[in-house]
């Protein structure tokens, strides 16, 4: 199974929504490869955040090593499920991949938790170091859940 996760820079949430969704899955034991991307260039090559990358720390992850990336159209076909963190990543996505947008395999990341609610997590960035703890554990929760989930027999 390989999943990717997409934010705006690719510096806040989906880098975290990387690691933590690693880090779940090596601890269930599932063999899963995870990613994240942005839909805007602007921190391409860049490290995430260093505000995610002490959330991330503080809870026993290290995302240092992480390189943000372009969400590409090509995504779409090489990914089995993407998760958006807010609903105008999916705009932008629509916009980036036209005609391979895929709706089966791209959802909200809190529609596993909040289905057909379009919650978004939000976005840190302006923010202080409060908001990127708060998105750590919306994000954690909805990894919980995919999962969980994915232990399901059947």
């Amino acid at each position: 199974m390989k999943v990717l996760m997409v934010c705006l820079g690719n510096i806040c949430r989906s880098p975290l929504a990387e690691g933590i969704l690693k880090q779940k899955l090596e601890r269930a034991g599932l063999d899963w490869q995870v990613d994240s991307a942005g839909t805007n260039g602007y921190h391409i090559g860049e490290n995430p955040h260093k505000l995610s990358q002490k959330v991330a720390k503080h809870n026993g992850i290290d995302i240092s090593c992480q390189e943000c990336r372009l969400f590409t159209k090509a995504d779409v076909k090489d990914f089995d499920s993407i998760y958006a963190m807010a609903v105008d990543v999916i705009e932008e996505m629509k916009w980036i991949a036209k005609d391979k947008f895929d709706s089966r395999k791209i959802h909200l990341l809190l529609d596993v938790l909040y289905p057909g609610e379009q919650k978004d997590i939000p976005d840190p960035w302006y923010g202080g170091e409060d908001g990127y703890h708060e998105v750590y554990k919306l994000i954690s929760t909805a990894c919980d859940k995919i999962v969980a989930e994915a232990l399901q027999p059947g």
